[in-house]
């Protein structure tokens, strides 16, 4: 990961022909070279500064510290597709945060009170309809989404543009602090590593990458906020944006996402609808790695309707169902009284919503929904 020039894709690219990092670590000088690798990565990776390295495992050490690797099963699925995905991701958190069904709230470092208010409305919402909050920590529309997800009792995900041992701006230090006990801090940057103008682009992708689709609250057109919701758009992903005055210079650049064909949204349930496919693929993929869903071409999942309230013949579905009654019932107690696992039960509750199947009610209680 320190090795200069590698890169997360190019040393993804070169895991499958050595054989995995065991094999590309131990290769000879010369077939480093003949793969494409220049003296002074190849030197970096067989003479590592073992410096660095104490202080890496140093900080490995520490609770709540993780490392998540290309190869790990704990790699968040909707990133592996993504187009120059990171090679490992540090954690400092719950590494579970990032399989949870996320969606990206961004905007503008200097937002109106207006823009501040939708941020705080839309991320509040969106953690009662079982979704975590992802964004980026910057001051303005990023850090106001991450509060409101906190104060809604939802997870909420922070990608850094700086090691986890560190906090840009230092006027976040309090509010990474409760990320970090309620959701997660992420980096695929060492610790030690400083803020630099090149990194926020980069840790754009990981945020787009790691959500179901990506919400804009307000952006001017020159913002960065747009360099995310482009890439978003090249990684398959849902972009939405809110409409604002035409007076407004911090709406001009939603006003443009807008035309170039993000969907223009009023309220939480237009977007809940429209996560729906992307939502199903990343049950699939959760399915899979818990072995839930032994036959690979059947996609239970995708089967509920609210016409079936016995959700099909799926054994997890029915387990979860008969956790859950008419009267609101918090998360934590579906999950002991399921048995499955928090990954599992928050992906399968988002999907019973999507079907109108379940609500969710304030302070991340769900029961099932009422007909009449």
């Amino acid at each position: 990961m320190r090795a200069p020039r590698l890169g997360g894709a190019r040393l993804i690219r070169l895991l499958e022909p050595f054989g995995g990092i065991n094999r590309l670590l131990t290769a000879s000088p010369a077939r480093l070279r003949q793969a494409g690798l220049r003296d002074d990565t190849i030197e970096a990776l067989q003479r590592p500064d073992e410096k660095l390295l104490e202080l890496d495992l140093a900080w490995l050490a520490g609770d709540s510290h993780h490392l998540l690797n290309w190869e790990s099963e704990q790699y968040p699925p909707l990133l592996r597709d993504v187009p120059s995905p990171p090679a490992a991701l540090y954690v400092d958190g719950d590494p579970d945060a990032l399989w949870q069904p996320q969606i990206a709230v961004i905007g503008s470092r200097n937002p109106t009170a207006g823009g501040k208010d939708n941020a705080r409305d839309f991320a509040t919402e969106l953690c009662r309809q079982g979704l975590t909050i992802t964004s980026g920590l910057a001051s303005g529309i990023d850090s106001v989404s991450h509060a409101a997800a906190l104060d809604a009792g939802g997870n909420t995900v922070a990608v850094m543009g700086t090691g986890l041992d560190l906090v840009y701006p230092a006027s976040s230090r309090a509010l990474a602090g409760r990320i970090r006990s309620q959701g997660a801090l992420v980096s695929e940057l060492p610790p030690g590593t400083p803020a630099k103008r090149a990194h926020f682009p980069s840790r754009n992708r990981i945020i787009s990458g790691l959500s179901l689709g990506v919400l804009v609250i307000e952006a001017g057109l020159r913002s960065g906020t747009l360099i995310t919701a482009r890439l978003a758009g090249n990684q398959g992903r849902e972009v939405f944006a809110l409409p604002g005055s035409i007076h407004n210079p911090m709406a001009k650049g939603c006003h443009r996402l807008i035309r170039d064909g993000a969907k223009l949204v009023e309220n939480v349930s237009e977007i809940m609808q429209e996560l729906a496919p992307m939502a199903g693929l990343l049950a699939g993929a959760l399915r899979d790695q818990l072995d839930l869903n032994a036959e690979s071409d059947r996609q239970p999942v995708l089967e509920i309707t609210a016409d079936n309230p016995q959700v099909g013949e799926d054994p997890e579905y029915r387990k979860l169902w008969s956790c859950i009654g008419f009267d609101p019932k918090p998360m934590d107690s579906i999950i002991e009284q399921s048995g499955l696992t928090a990954r599992a039960v928050s992906a399968m509750l988002l999907m019973l919503e999507l079907r109108g199947m379940v609500e969710a009610h304030p302070g991340g209680a769900y029961s099932r929904k009422k007909r009449g």
